[in-house]
């Protein structure tokens, strides 16, 4: 599933980008900083909220706000754009529930040529062994 935030649940803040860039950086707030409050939330769960706290733990600051900056591009459009889009991806991919794995025990035919293969490679161990001392 595809979540979208709404912007209303989004602070938006705008900074100058850190690094190379010349007097394009030191002049323009190109680098966006989206905070989504978790626990504030009105279109996500309790057990939605709980499972983003567990899997987003560590990008979690503050009184339980998700913390995006991004200052990839040069104009704060599509910094914008890129930080909604990561935001988004971040919280779908913690909303996945993994499927529980089921236990099979392996088939007889299986045990058996897998067997097989072991007293093979065993039988040309042995061989090998005896025909060094024959020389």
């Amino acid at each position: 599933m595809n979540w979208l935030i709404p912007w209303n649940e989004i602070q938006v803040s705008v900074t100058r980008s850190s690094g190379a860039g010349g007097q394009h950086v030191n002049r323009t707030n190109s680098a966006v900083q989206l905070r989504f409050s978790i626990k504030d939330s009105l279109v996500l769960s309790e057990e939605q909220k709980n499972r983003i706290f567990h899997k987003l733990a560590h990008r979690i600051v503050g009184e339980g706000e998700l913390l995006v900056r991004m200052e990839n591009e040069r104009d704060q459009k599509m910094n914008k754009e890129s930080a909604y889009k990561l935001l988004n991806k971040m919280i779908s991919q913690a909303l996945v529930v993994p499927k529980k794995r089921i236990a099979t025990a392996p088939s007889r035919s299986s045990v058996r040529k897998r067997l097989g293969a072991k007293k093979h490679r065993s039988d040309l161990k042995k061989n090998r062994s005896q025909s060094f001392g024959e020389d």
